[in-house]
C-alpha cells in the first residue's frame, strides 16, 4: 500500500488491540489485511497486496476471509475507508458507500460498510 515509505509510516497507535492476517504464497507474503472489532462493528485497514500480484484472487481471498471472521465476531457492520479508487473491487463485497470523502496523504477515501 505504501511500499515507498518506512514500516513505522503503517503502524497505528492501537495495532495492538487488532487482528493481522497475511496470506502468504510459497513462503512469499503476497496479502495483508488488519481488523479492529467492537461490540457490534469490524473495521478493517491496512489491506494490500503486493503491486505485482494484484488481480491474481489474493486480495479476495483475505477479504473474504475477513468478511467470514466478522461474522463469526458476531458483527452487525464491516466497514472501511477505502480508496476511492478501488469502490468497485468493495462494491462487489457487497460494501456500499456510507460516508463522505476524506483525503489523507493526498489520496481520497470513502467510508464503504457492509450490514452482516
Amino acid at each position: 500500500m505504501w511500499p515507498e515509505k518506512d514500516i513505522e509510516y503503517v503502524k497505528l497507535k492501537d495495532d495492538d488491540i487488532g487482528r493481522h492476517f497475511g496470506l502468504f504464497v510459497s513462503d512469499e507474503l503476497v496479502s495483508v489485511i488488519s481488523i479492529f472489532a467492537n461490540r457490534s462493528s469490524v473495521q478493517f485497514r491496512k489491506f494490500a497486496t503486493l503491486q505485482e500480484l494484484q488481480g491474481k484472487g489474493y486480495g479476495t481471498m483475505l477479504l473474504n476471509f475477513v468478511l467470514e471472521e466478522a461474522k463469526i465476531r458476531g458483527a452487525k457492520i464491516i466497514w472501511c475507508n477505502a480508496r476511492k479508487s478501488k469502490m468497485d473491487f468493495y462494491k462487489r463485497f457487497g460494501l456500499e458507500e456510507t460516508g463522505d470523502a476524506i483525503i489523507k496523504a493526498g489520496i481520497e477515501y470513502v467510508m464503504m460498510s457492509k450490514k452482516m
